[in-house]
């Protein structure tokens, strides 16, 4: 007869056999139960090398057996009535919502978040997509000419994808957002990302409904998808309900879409997919993922429930996604989806300098800090930033400090003027009100230079911002000169895989690359949930297994060869 479960707590008359070998082996037992024995004892590190490579080992069934007198852990199992649990098989690409990887042509439900500036490079995106997974430009920042050719290059080295473009709102620019759509229907890109958001653009409605139309069957084709990065449920809403028809109607007046295109759009949501977006680098409400998931979902469920739709918006998960815990735990929420961000700043293809990676791969979880955003400076916005070796994120607060208590550069005391020249600017304030005026007329952009012109608290805002638009641009061109003032954006993430990679041969940033560290990340979250899985089973799990690292042999980061160019070596792109 079948022995009961119940029977199988661990006592050093029943010892626990995993990978083959008793854990008591070489270990003193006496009346203390066997597993708080391991915990305190520990020295069976062969049977944790042994089980640890089992469960590495993704695409292998794991068994948990009745062997009479002990539990073991076997590849097979010839008699079904001793088998006491199941480990099942899983592969990286089985993890989160399979109609993510369908929709997009992806191999994983991972993607790399834009970083803005082009941190988020055309080398990163074409050494992503080459490998099968989903990365966007960082266009925000940058010039039109600048976006125009980085979609052209990435285009031609992609043409059937994957890869995206982040499309960053810009209420102080409202022409550019719509010009960088432009420029992506042109370029025949297929998604956005769409960040930074709080209430919807003109610009951002119209890609999405210039992409739909009319099938055959009499559904609707939605060609142009978005992915929308929030961590507010008002701001999620916007993206869940269809576009506002005061909108569409502005759209259509303007010629913009089509009357039949309008009314297509009031039949979809505006995002095909809601990325909720935690504690992460750059712009933040430093959220707590565990909370804003789960309510964000919700309210994915109440609107379409209330709406009667059978569209299902997937919702993936953002920011503190440094190590394998934190993508597990995302999956483990119900994630359909997970995205990186500002840890890829730190591997080969980022675009920004080796001065900036460094100070990056010595970050530590806390080496964070709150500063003001300089594109939206006047609201009050903030970015989280790399605390250690800057003192942007003192320097940026003590400039918006004097912007809410002044209304003009001219009710500033003459000493702290002299002292922003000397040590913040490095130069005279009207040289940077002169250098801004001309750098928004060579932008096409003159109205903000006259609406300055006539505003004094305007100017004074403008030209603080010159301060903090430039120290990012410092510190991508790795400016020796004004390292102090690097403004690099930063979240809790950075750390926690600088300490993950610890001991590893991806310790070192030059020896990171983009598609590596997201094949380890979600490798070793299967590696996690099967763990799980063996715990479940009914098997008691040292916590040494939980810090197992297997970094060789049939656990190193499984890429696939490119298939642009066979010769390049993996992660490499061609030269422009």
């Amino acid at each position: 007869m079948r022995q009961s479960r119940r029977r199988f707590f661990p006592s050093p008359q029943r010892p626990i056999i995993m990978g083959g070998r008793s854990m008591n082996e070489n270990l003193h037992i006496n009346s203390t139960p066997l597993l708080r024995a391991w915990r305190k004892q520990a020295d069976s590190a062969a049977s944790i090398e042994t089980t640890g490579r089992l469960l590495a080992d993704l695409g292998r069934r794991l068994y948990v057996v009745n062997a009479g007198d002990r539990l073991a852990l076997e590849t097979a199992c010839v008699d079904a009535e001793a088998c006491e649990g199941l480990v099942p098989a899983l592969e990286p690409q089985q993890l989160g919502d399979p109609a993510f990887l369908q929709d997009y042509g992806v191999r994983m439900a991972y993607y790399a978040g834009a970083m803005a500036n082009g941190i988020n490079s055309e080398d990163m995106v074409i050494a992503l997509g080459r490998q099968g997974l989903l990365g966007f430009l960082g266009a925000g920042g940058l010039g039109r000419e600048r976006v125009a050719s980085a979609l052209a290059r990435i285009g031609a080295a992609l043409p059937q994808g994957p890869w995206g473009v982040n499309l960053l709102h810009n209420p102080g620019d409202a022409e550019w957002e719509m010009d960088v759509v432009r420029l992506c229907i042109r370029h025949g890109v297929k998604v956005v990302e769409a960040s930074a958001y709080m209430n919807l653009s003109p610009a951002i409605v119209y890609w999405r409904v210039a992409g739909l139309f009319r099938n055959g069957q009499g559904g609707i084709d939605i060609r142009h998808r978005i992915i929308a990065k929030v961590s507010r449920r008002e701001v999620a809403q916007h993206f869940i309900h269809p576009a506002p028809e005061k909108m569409l109607a502005r759209l259509v007046e303007d010629g913009v879409i089509s009357t039949e295109q309008a009314a297509m759009a009031g039949e979809v949501p505006m995002a095909d997919d809601i990325t909720v977006e935690a504690n992460s680098g750059g712009h933040t409400d430093n959220g707590v993922l565990s909370c804003a998931f789960p309510s964000i979902a919700a309210l994915r469920d109440e609107i379409a429930e209330a709406r009667g739709e059978a569209f299902c918006i997937r919702i993936g998960a953002a920011g503190g996604i440094g190590n394998p815990q934190a993508v597990y735990a995302a999956f483990a929420m119900g994630a359909a989806y997970v995205c990186t961000g500002s840890i890829n700043q730190a591997c080969m293809e980022a675009g920004t300098s080796p001065q900036v990676k460094t100070l990056l791969g010595r970050a530590k979880t806390d080496d964070v800090a709150m500063a003001p955003s300089a594109d939206m400076f006047e609201i009050g916005a903030r970015v989280q930033v790399l605390k250690g070796g800057t003192m942007y994120a003192m320097r940026a607060q003590k400039l918006y400090n004097l912007y809410k208590q002044y209304d003009g550069l001219e009710d500033i005391p003459a000493a702290e003027i002299a002292s922003l020249e000397s040590v913040i600017f490095q130069k005279s304030l009207p040289q940077v009100w002169e250098e801004t005026r001309q750098f928004f007329k060579a932008r096409g952009n003159p109205k903000i230079v006259e609406a300055a012109e006539a505003h004094p608290k305007k100017r004074m805002a403008l030209v603080f911002q010159w301060y903090l638009g430039q120290s990012s641009r410092w510190a991508i061109a790795g400016e020796k000169t004004r390292a102090v003032d690097y403004q690099i954006w930063c979240g809790p993430a950075m750390g926690a895989i600088n300490e993950w990679l610890r001991g590893s041969p991806y310790e070192t940033v030059e020896s990171r690359s983009v598609v590596v560290i997201a094949d380890l990340l979600m490798r070793n979250a299967a590696y996690l949930a099967r763990l799980s899985a063996l715990k479940h089973a009914g098997m008691p799990v040292p916590e040494a297994l939980y810090r197992y690292r297997p970094w060789a042999d049939n656990f190193a980061p499984h890429l696939m060869p490119s298939s642009a160019n066979p010769s390049l070596p993996i992660g490499t792109v061609p030269a422009a």
